[in-house]
């Protein structure tokens, strides 16, 4: 069966840890083995390990983001042969994008990325999402190799209870919780903000051309808030204001107002907060539920679901 090779950066390994367990489902079709610098024994030495399995990898993933391309090794090295072997016919390269960063005019650009769009995993609402498409291209990628002139080939799904002949044994439990720091987090969030502000800039610029009649305003007030507003036929329709509140008192995270965050009451008045939280494995942004749109959602976001999330309180009564 194809084994696949990870080229990826150690600052990523929770992203690949994921992405492997949604390809648990391929492994146990007997559609592929996988293989990533982990599996390197004590003992081994982990540059020919690390070559030996390359050259024998059937497909090659490419776990892109910005540490990846800044990773001397993973270019100088695992990338400039994956693409030589894609080149021969002799591997299939996919570049997976993990994380937000400039790769399509890299030597990779060229090939067809996954998730669709090319979009990254870590933007998308639901990342269970992201790679359920990831590993369904990778099942279509691998399909088609099987189907080609034969320099790789599926074989039939083991027999329950049989061991792969290139399988040691280990457990699947290598997962480890992760710390992070106040430093993490108020980066996440700064970085959210960032995204969020250049999201609804965006998104007004192209609500403004798609529709007759409607205009649209965006204005940064400072580098930690910015307003924008939607204007029906001359008139005001919605507006809002949005800014972070940074450090640890109250209020905190990413707060929406529809009011302009005007002082009401001796306090500033906001209509949704997205805090950063943080699970085992991951930071995210938690909605704090303040706005009811009739139907469960999920609360639990990444960048990408928070920017969708505040959005859709702007946009939601022109629709």
């Amino acid at each position: 069966m194809p084994t696949l090779f990870f080229s990826y950066s150690h600052q990523d390994e929770g992203l690949r840890d994921e992405l492997e367990v949604h390809l648990t489902s391929l492994k146990r079709q007997g559609l592929i083995e996988t293989w990533h610098d982990r599996r390197i024994e004590a003992g081994q030495e982990w540059r020919a390990t690390i070559d030996e399995n390359l050259e024998a990898a059937e497909a090659i993933l490419l776990l892109v983001s910005p540490d990846f391309i800044a990773s001397e090794y993973c270019n100088a090295v695992e990338l400039r042969r994956a693409l030589e072997r894609h080149e021969e016919g002799s591997a299939r390269v996919i570049p997976v994008i993990l994380r937000p960063c400039d790769w399509q005019n890299l030597p990779f650009g060229k090939l067809q990325a996954t998730p669709p769009d090319g979009r990254p995993v870590t933007q998308w609402p639901d990342r269970d999402q992201a790679f359920l498409e990831v590993t369904r291209a990778v099942k279509k990628a691998v399909e088609a190799m099987g189907g080609g002139s034969g320099t790789v080939t599926t074989t039939t799904p083991p027999e329950v209870g049989s061991v792969p002949i290139h399988s040691e044994p280990r457990s699947s439990n290598l997962r480890i919780r992760q710390e992070f720091s106040q430093r993490d987090r108020d980066r996440f969030l700064t970085d959210t903000f960032d995204y969020i502000a250049r999201f609804f800039e965006n998104s007004l610029v192209e609500l403004e051309a798609r529709h007759e009649g409607i205009e649209t305003s965006f204005r940064r007030v400072d580098a930690n808030t910015f307003d924008a507003a939607i204007y029906r036929s001359g008139e005001l329709a919605e507006r809002c204001r949005i800014w972070m509140a940074e450090g640890t008192g109250f209020p905190s995270g990413i707060l929406y107002s529809t009011n302009g965050g005007e002082r009401l009451g001796g306090g500033i008045s906001w209509n949704e907060q997205l805090s950063v939280e943080s699970d085992d494995q991951k930071l995210y942004l938690e909605a704090s539920a303040m706005v009811n749109f009739g139907g469960e959602k999920d609360l639990h976001l990444t960048q990408q679901g928070a920017a969708e999330h505040l959005w859709e309180i702007l946009i939601r009564h022109l629709q």
